[in-house]
This record gives structure tokens, C-alpha cells and sequence, in this order.
């Protein structure tokens, strides 16, 4: 992938956002299934990561198992235009038969389309997170960083799952963190145990809360715990 043509989002908007996005209360998930809404750049540039993901996916569903479940969507985006979601599922062999059945294409990001989407299925019913994967922006920051705000005063938080240093998706990725009250992480394609660990933070957060995160937290590396003191 190129490198990232969309601009710096202005300070002005961001605000306003943010301080409607920090008035809105975190969800109670009750005794429901959590929700949690898995999105892939599937462009070229994501093979290495692509190919992790798969076997790594499905160990999200075993820390939930005692907290309430969690239901999964995978999204993705690839070529030109395509953007596809799979059905909402609760256990990790549906969930990686998915996934497996995927294959990378050249494209352009559509970061702000996944969160469009990500909108909908939340208007529709609460989605506690947001699991981004990717690793450049090449679209207009401002319109992803809007689409962030509205899905924070949803209530979703997304995390923000960064392969590489291209700064321009730093910059994005933080902020769409920061606007929906989730948060940023860094990580590379060699550094599968860390994802793992941080896609499992995030399965707990979704399937039990702020509180389950916290305990999950206390017992984790300081990857989780850096991830965990960003959430609000």
C-alpha cells in the first residue's frame, strides 16, 4: 500500500465529538451476549497479518466462556470497493471457517465504510467493540474521525490495531480511538502473542465490561495493561 493521502483532523470537530462521546455511559451488558464487531483491511499489504489472525481468532471465545459469551462479526474490505460482513456467530469454528475462506486483494482502505457499518449494526443492537486491524489510512481522516464520533455516542468502543509506523495511520487510528473511548495499539506480524493477548483483552471488555477488562487486566503483560488504562 501507498502511503496515506487523507489530511489531519481538525482539532475543533474532534472536540465537540469527543466531549459528547465522554457524556455517554459505558453499556451495561445485563446478562446478554456481548457483541464485538472484528474488521480486516484485507488489501496485499495485510497477508502477514491476515494469516495470524486466523489461527488467533477463535482463542477470543475461550476467556468468555464464564462471563456471559460473546458473538463475533467479521468485516473486511479488499479490492475495489468490496466490503463484506459476515453473519453474527457464537462459536469460533463458524467464526474461522469465515475467515479462512478470505484472500487478500490490492485496494484501497475503507476505514470510514467499515465504520459506517459498524453504525448500523449498533443503531440496530448495542455492539460493546470494535476490533480494527490495518495498517495505513488513504482516505480523508476527518470523514473517518466524524464516522468514529458517531459510533462513539453508540456506545462502541473501537480498538485500533496498528501493523507498522506509517504516521499518518498513527495519527487517524489514535483518534478514532480516543473519540469512542477505546483505544490504540501497536504491534507487528511477528509479534503474534501480543496480538493474542490484546484481541483477548478486547473479548473480555465486550463480553463482560469495563470490570471483567479490569480483572482480566490485573493478570495480564503490560501490553494489556497500557491497552486497558485507555478505555473509559
Amino acid at each position: 500500500m501507498g502511503p496515506a493521502t487523507g489530511k489531519t483532523p481538525s482539532a475543533g470537530g474532534v472536540d465537540a465529538f469527543l466531549q459528547k462521546v465522554s457524556a455517554t455511559p459505558v453499556p451495561v451488558h445485563g446478562n446478554g451476549r456481548g457483541r464485538l464487531l472484528f474488521v480486516m483491511d484485507a488489501t496485499m499489504s495485510r497477508q502477514p497479518t491476515w494469516d495470524a489472525a486466523v489461527s488467533l481468532q477463535a482463542q477470543m471465545f475461550d476467556v468468555t466462556a464464564d462471563i456471559g459469551g460473546l458473538d463475533v462479526q467479521l468485516a473486511y474490505f479488499r479490492g475495489l470497493g468490496e466490503f463484506k460482513a459476515s453473519p453474527w456467530v457464537g462459536d469460533p469454528t463458524t467464526l474461522g471457517k469465515a475467515m479462512s475462506g478470505v484472500q487478500v486483494r490490492g485496494g484501497h482502505t475503507q476505514i470510514c465504510r467499515a465504520l459506517r457499518h459498524a453504525i448500523t449494526e449498533a443503531r440496530s443492537k448495542p455492539v460493546q467493540a470494535l476490533v480494527y486491524v490495518g495498517d495505513c489510512v488513504e482516505e480523508a481522516a476527518d470523514d473517518v474521525c466524524a464516522a468514529a464520533g458517531e459510533l462513539g455516542l453508540l456506545g462502541t468502543r473501537a480498538f485500533m490495531f496498528q501493523e507498522g509506523h506509517e504516521r499518518q495511520a498513527e495519527m487517524t487510528f489514535r483518534e478514532v480511538a480516543r473519540l469512542t473511548g477505546g483505544a490504540f495499539a501497536r504491534f507487528d506480524a511477528n509479534a503474534g502473542n501480543q496480538l493474542r493477548e490484546l484481541l483477548r483483552a478486547v473479548a473480555v471488555y465486550a463480553a463482560g465490561g469495563r470490570k471483567a477488562l479490569s480483572g482480566h487486566s490485573a493478570r495480564s503483560s503490560r501490553a494489556v495493561q497500557q491497552l486497558t488504562h485507555q478505555v473509559r
